[in-house]
């Protein structure tokens, strides 16, 4: 799509030289003078609770916990404090002109002198022949990788001198001379030199969100370093090449399958390169009516459920955070006002761009861009969503909100979760998919399947004498429809030979008046079947029932159900999953061929709700 265009148009002669800059410098009152007076206030008070954080150390033992321990966080944590401690700086002195320039000088300084500015757990480039972690387990200076975060390091160095730029010359013009020197030497050139980086789409095709997320913060880091016109065009048309084989693997309908919460670096991502090239051409080159282009941005409408809830296949959280001004931004490229009013909803504040990773572009849209309208009180239309590439299907009826997948358990982010479901009702889980949890050494390691939230036996599917699925694109759903009332699939194909599956159709119908669940097998021999419910409240066991909430589900009287608790002790599953999830196992009989139903509804005595 891109090379295409490039190739019909020169973009040297569609570069505005004058539009570089991309953000106002701090010293242009008028500019800054829109940021919201509450928004303002906010700046002005993370800036100062950063201002009490003293700046860390960020020590070669750290940096080998990941090899030592497995532990990312001892790395990490003084990497990002160092990094939002300067976007809070900096964003401080955007709305106020006398501020103070010692916590932005000594930011800038710290992180120029740093050795490496990877993360320890991206301290390789995973192609075929490099070394492995253990092997390399500290940064090379002469041996120079670009990840994610040094990447978005540079777009915030960058930022730090167009934004402060006299200011910073007023303390001293090395600053900003070194700013120039590590970008070039740490970014622009290994960038335009070295073919080799796994996300770039040469040694590799298996491309996610890496590449729209590192480009368009090189992108960032290109526009504002003072380079003639016809080399940034050489780095802007580089960096198409690189987002055309991105988009050759994404489906057709946008979806993405790392979840809803990748959306804001993989879509969000490209819609920041989308936005670059329009700013810098002056709004010349434009992809805002391309059909691929358009279900990208859609993707985060389609897969919201509820107040915050996501459909969260994968490792995605279940209340991801998005942001919500690139949603914004998104629905109004488009034309899709829903998508609009979902971005309004979830706008937030500066530091909540800060909180996940350091994203200062991200938090200065949404100081400079005002907050849209939301529409009037006129309800929105029921869910009905059906993306056949992805296989997942969002539909919502009554005071019921289905999402249900197919798909493959060789996903970017795999859970082996082929035929999984989630449940809502009244806008609130009952029937949930675990999410995400902290990552660590093992989250994308060989020891990734030792995991329980990834393994099928933690999702709402069948274990077939014990047996789960297994990882793999080999294992997937077919004959998968998208019904009037839900989904129908067959997930024998999820299982591995030992099961003795020889057919598993699995359908899923919503009614406004609760799901109906019917599994129908034939195996190879007899074996006891288990079905999982991943439950967010305590069930109440019933004979053929258990009652979870106001919620009741429904089985076979000849089946057996137990329950057991599972608290959520990571730090990140507890923010969407606060206290325990609880897993519910419905078992019957041996045999070798069944057809089970479950029914969810709203119990008799909390039907008024």
């Amino acid at each position: 799509m891109f090379q295409e265009y490039l190739a019909a148009h020169s973009l040297r002669d569609l570069i505005r030289e004058e539009n570089r800059l991309l953000y106002p410098p701090a010293g242009d009152r008028d500019a800054w003078a829109v940021v919201p007076e509450e928004t303002r206030q906010e700046v002005l008070r993370l800036a100062e609770e950063f201002r009490a954080v003293p700046w860390p150390m960020r020590t070669a033992s750290d940096f080998l916990a990941f090899v030592r321990t497995g532990s990312r966080a001892a790395d990490e944590t003084p990497y990002f404090t160092r990094r939002r401690k300067l976007c809070a700086a900096v964003m401080e002195q955007c709305v106020r002109p006398d501020a103070d320039l010692t916590e932005a000088v000594d930011g800038i300084w710290m992180i120029c002198e740093e050795t490496a500015w990877v993360i320890s757990a991206h301290n390789i480039n995973p192609i075929p022949g490099a070394p492995t972690p253990a092997e390399y387990p500290l940064p090379d200076p002469d041996r120079i990788y670009i990840d994610l975060f040094s990447a978005q390091t540079g777009m915030i160095l960058s930022l730090c001198s167009a934004l402060l730029g006299d200011r910073l010359d007023a303390v001293s013009p090395v600053l900003r001379r070194r700013i120039q020197s590590e970008i070039r030497r740490r970014i622009l050139r290994p960038f335009m030199e070295n073919d080799d980086f796994w996300w770039m789409g040469f040694r590799r095709k298996d491309l996610i969100n890496w590449t729209p997320w590192i480009i368009s913060n090189v992108m960032v880091s290109a526009c504002l370093d003072p380079m003639p016109g016809e080399k940034l065009a050489a780095l802007l048309e580089r960096a198409c090449g690189m987002l055309d084989r991105y988009l050759a693997v994404l489906p057709a309908d946008g979806g993405c399958d790392e979840g809803a919460g990748y959306w804001n670096m993989a879509g969000g991502a490209l819609l920041d390169c989308l936005c670059i090239l329009e700013k810098v051409t002056d709004g010349v080159m434009s992809f805002r009516d391309d059909p691929l282009i358009r279900n990208i941005m859609a993707f985060p409408r389609r897969a919201a459920l509820s107040g915050g809830w996501f459909m969260n296949f994968a490792d995605c959280d279940a209340r991801p955070f998005i942001s919500g001004e690139r949603l914004e931004r998104a629905g109004e490229m488009i034309g899709d006002p829903a998508l609009c009013a979902l971005g309004t909803r979830m706008r937030g504040q500066p530091r909540d761009q800060l909180s996940d990773v350091p994203h200062l572009t991200r938090a200065l849209d949404l100081m400079l861009h005002p907050a849209l309208e939301l529409p009037g009180d006129a309800p929105a239309a029921p869910k009905d969503e059906y993306l056949p590439n992805l296989q997942v299907r969002v539909l919502e009826k009554g005071r019921w909100i289905l999402a249900c997948k197919g798909g493959h358990n060789g996903e970017s982010h795999n859970h082996n979760d082929v035929g999984t479901f989630i449940l809502l009702e009244d806008g609130e889980p009952v029937i949930v998919d675990a999410g995400n949890m902290t990552y660590t050494a093992k989250t994308f390691s060989d020891e990734r399947y030792t995991l329980w939230n990834v393994r099928s036996e933690y999702h709402n599917l069948p274990l077939i004498g014990g047996v789960e699925q297994r990882v793999g694109t080999q294992y997937a759903a077919s004959g998968v429809e998208a019904t009037p009332d839900g989904l129908a699939l067959d997930i024998s194909g999820a299982y591995p030979e030992e099961a003795g599956v020889k057919a598993l159709r699995r359908s899923l119908s919503l009614t406004p008046e609760g799901l109906t669940l019917r599994d129908e097998g034939c195996l190879e021999k007899e074996e006891r079947i288990t079905w999982v419910f991943m439950l967010r409240n305590k069930p109440v066991l019933q004979p053929s029932a258990v009652q979870t909430g106001s919620a009741v589900l429904t089985f076979p009287e000849e089946m057996r159900a137990e329950a057991e608790e599972i608290p959520v002790t990571d730090a990140r599953m507890a923010r969407n999953w606060p206290g325990s999830l609880w897993r519910l196992k419905i078992t019957g009989a041996p045999a070798d061929s069944f057809r089970a139903e479950f029914r969810v509804s709203v119990s008799p005595c909390c039907s008024s709700r």
